[in-house]
């Protein structure tokens, strides 16, 4: 297979899961605005995907993706179903657990991640309510991932980038039809989360089938594979906890600023996501059981060519991603969120975070292509003592921004970008120093041509923007006609002077490793 081929069947699917989460998010945003309601949703959404991501794809994926490759590549068919088995049983068995403490103990696990809400009643028992209600999300979806990863290594990668497309279908049918049905129509909008975990996973369940690794409830308790998959979930879990200690951290900064800096943060977040997601996320998913691969079978030449082909696509797409969502921020947020409960206000009130957000896209998305440089080899801890220094680093820049220079919820953001800067800035020096990575020649005419590009992108916006005021008091259609001219006119010349310059899709092509 192709990975450039796959990285845009992902990529494709992810920008479809991309643009119906942006209907969902306009849905919302309309029928909530940036007040109570909204801010509750949101901590009691946050919660089980930080979960997931700490059991699931995080943790989880980092110790389990490598091993299972191993097993793939040098033991049979039947010793690798018994590693599937016995470590999805155990998983799930956690996971459970997990999931009562969310419902049990939901009240003081809002106590402890947003204290800001105890000063309004109303507000702090919503957010219990809603997180009693999504907390069995965290079981569906991280039985998902496990999926998701087993399909990776077989190659079938588009089955879990589809996966999230159904999430937001489940949340727009929630948003449209479930929430005229309760009291607190936001309520809906929590059962929605709930069916969408069971959706998703029973999606994936045919494709697991098919291909002969469809778990079944067996567990033993001596099974060696198992055990080197808890071991790595040990510094993995640590690892992946200090992101979301830094997200928890954020979130209690914001709890205590003024209403509506929980929703900021999140809709800014949002677009963010979208170059993270069908980049940074598609690059990862791709890389990690490549590089598993390689490192099986000790090509280590190979598995440099890997990290440096996704270094190149990385610089070429991001860079022009980060500069146009910084300058266009208020056009891209007036358009997609600006109506109904959410006014000019809430827009530039986002479009602060977002910029601050957009200073560290370049080191979000490289910090999924280096840090499997590390997992692939097994080697969860060189990660993990970076993420203590990242998580020190961004805290001491909280205080700094938010206390210090008085950017209130904009320096959170900032905060998060930068540390992800430095996060990748140290992964990238410790896999040069160990030799694991050796750049290819060519990378100086690689950053002048993209630099002349990115440079003839921001011309092309700054003139054809316009004021930021036009676009608050513009109409909604008209702001979706300027919009979508505007941007088709930035990638039409980004593209074009990447093209005059001598850059050809051809020239990225890679083959998967088999």
């Amino acid at each position: 297979m192709n990975l450039l081929k796959a990285l845009a069947t992902i990529s494709s699917l992810t920008l479809l899961s991309r643009i119906l989460a942006f209907v969902r998010d306009v849905l919302i945003a309309g029928m909530f605005g940036a007040g109570m309601a909204n801010d509750a949703y949101i901590l009691a959404t946050r919660l089980p995907n930080m979960l997931r991501r700490l059991f699931a794809e995080g943790a989880f994926s980092q110790a389990f993706v490598p091993i299972f490759g191993e097993y793939r590549n040098r033991r049979g068919h039947e010793e690798t179903q018994l590693l599937v088995d016995h470590v999805t049983t155990m998983l799930a068995i956690i996971l459970f657990a997990v999931t009562l403490i969310g419902i049990i103990a939901a009240p003081i696990l809002v106590y402890i991640t947003a204290p800001g809400f105890i000063k309004d009643a109303q507000k702090f028992e919503l957010t219990v309510q809603l997180l009693r209600i999504t907390s069995p999300y965290i079981f569906f979806i991280s039985l998902v991932a496990v999926a998701a990863g087993i399909l990776n290594t077989y190659n079938k990668f588009w089955v879990p980038a589809f996966a999230p497309v159904l999430l937001n279908i489940c949340l727009i049918g929630g948003a449209l039809w479930l929430t005229p049905y309760f009291a607190q129509p936001i309520t809906g909008l929590a059962w929605a989360w709930f069916i969408a975990g069971f959706v998703q996973l029973a999606f994936q369940i045919p494709f697991l089938k098919r291909i002969g690794m469809l778990p079944r409830i067996r567990f033993n308790w001596h099974d060696a594979g198992m055990w080197r998959v808890i071991k790595q979930m040990g510094p993995a879990v640590f690892g992946v906890s200090i992101g979301q200690i830094s997200l928890v951290i954020n979130t209690i900064f914001a709890s205590l600023l003024i209403t509506g800096s929980v929703s900021w943060l999140y809709y800014a977040d949002r677009l963010m996501e979208f170059p993270a997601g069908i980049l940074g996320v598609a690059l990862g998913s791709i890389l990690l059981p490549s590089l598993s691969k390689c490192h099986a079978n000790n090509d280590m030449s190979e598995y440099s060519k890997l990290l440096d082909w996704g270094l190149r696509l990385t610089v070429m797409l991001t860079l022009p991603a980060a500069l146009a969502l910084g300058m266009i921020a208020v056009p891209l947020l007036s358009t997609f969120f600006q109506r109904g409960a959410f006014v000019a206000h809430d827009v530039l009130m986002t479009s602060y975070a977002l910029i601050g957000y957009s200073v560290g896209l370049i080191g979000m998305i490289l910090v999924k292509i280096l840090a499997p440089g590390f997992y692939a080899r097994q080697n969860i801890r060189t990660p993990v003592k970076i993420g203590i220094v990242t998580l020190l680093a961004t805290q001491l820049m909280n205080v700094l921004f938010v206390f210090g220079m008085q950017l209130h919820h904009a320096g959170l953001a900032l905060s998060i970008g930068l540390g992800a800067c430095l996060n990748s800035a140290i992964l990238f020096y410790y896999l040069r120093k160990g030799g694991i990575y050796q750049p290819e020649p060519g990378w100086a005419k690689f950053f002048l041509k993209v630099g002349i590009a990115v440079a003839a992108l921001g011309v092309t916006l700054w003139f054809g923007m316009g004021t930021e005021q036009s676009w608050l008091t513009d109409s909604g259609w008209s702001r979706v006609l300027r919009l979508s001219a505007l941007v088709t006119a930035g990638i039409v010349v980004y593209f074009a002077v990447l093209a005059a310059l001598g850059f050809r899709p051809r020239d990225f092509s890679k083959r998967a490793i088999s």
